[in-house]
């Protein structure tokens, strides 16, 4: 198996929305972003399969070399060795993929928030970085487009968070910043206990407007000269506000259940959003 082939099982195997979103890119542009993607699945996958977090650090610093060997040596695995040429044709920082990892990292010893700062720090590292990778390899005009690239990978991983805070709760994680928790009368407890009150469905609803706030702000920085190149961005932003759609009209009940699109009505939205340049 190919490093490239390689990378093409991981983001396939995920079922992620990333992957229906750069399924009409050019041949080049579509191994780059796929193994960009794989390289995510990777580090993040460290995180959430290593019980020990010993063993995680270890293998977050194993990755930090080989992030390193794509600039100057010879990686050992196959993601990394993929990203070598992709690195060199689209000119990304070996800085923006280590900050990947600093996100990750964030997650071995922080299972609480304490504010919407300190998660937004989590979020930038681990998607908003992502974003402004992506933006480099999707191709741009403007600078400005960077903001928007950002902007959207915070979006995302927002939608994430609202969608998974059942999910996460059973692995004793809150996302949701503990002041927040706070304003709406919510303990962690609650949380941990699935307790639907009606503070906790007012707190997602704040955590709604605040994506789409993030949303909202992406496109408006987005320039008209970069709309077609940026397409991929905009087809995984329709079926993430499709999903966060569907999270409030089930009265965000995601204490209990995880909210997900089928992967024909992915297929549907990201062609529908493609061809509408």
């Amino acid at each position: 198996m190919t490093p490239d082939e390689y990378c093409q099982r991981k983001a396939a195997a995920s079922g992620s929305s990333f992957y229906y979103s750069f399924l009409f890119l050019p041949p080049a542009r579509r191994r780059a972003i796929t193994a960009l993607y794989a390289f995510c699945r990777e580090v993040d996958d460290v995180v959430d399969e290593c019980t020990d977090a010993g063993i995680a650090r270890a293998k977050l610093a194993w990755w930090r070399n080989q992030v390193a060997a794509i600039y100057g040596g010879a990686p050992q695995h196959p993601v990394a060795q993929a990203l070598i040429p992709v690195v060199k044709t689209f000119r990304l920082p070996q800085e923006r993929l280590q900050e990947i990892i600093d996100g990750m990292e964030m997650d071995l010893t922080r299972r609480r928030y304490p504010d919407f700062a300190t998660l937004g720090l989590y979020c930038y590292r681990v998607a908003g970085v992502v974003g402004l990778l992506s933006a480099e390899i999707f191709g741009y005009l403007n600078p400005d487009t960077l903001k928007y690239a950002e902007n959207l990978g915070m979006a995302f991983q927002l939608t994430n968070i609202i969608r998974d805070v059942g999910e996460d709760a059973r692995r004793d994680r809150v996302y949701l910043p503990l002041d927040e928790l706070a304003r709406y009368d919510i303990a962690v407890a609650d949380i941990m206990q699935a307790r639907h009150t009606d503070g906790f469905r007012q707190l997602m609803e704040f955590q709604i407007e605040r994506a789409l706030g993030y949303y909202r702000d992406a496109f408006r920085a987005l320039p008209a000269a970069d709309r077609k190149s940026q397409r991929p961005g905009l087809v995984m932003a329709a079926i993430y506000r499709t999903l966060l759609t569907e999270i409030r009209a089930d009265g965000s009940q995601v204490l209990t259940q995880r909210t997900s699109l089928t992967p024909l009505r992915k297929l549907w939205i990201a062609w529908k959003t493609w061809i509408s340049g």
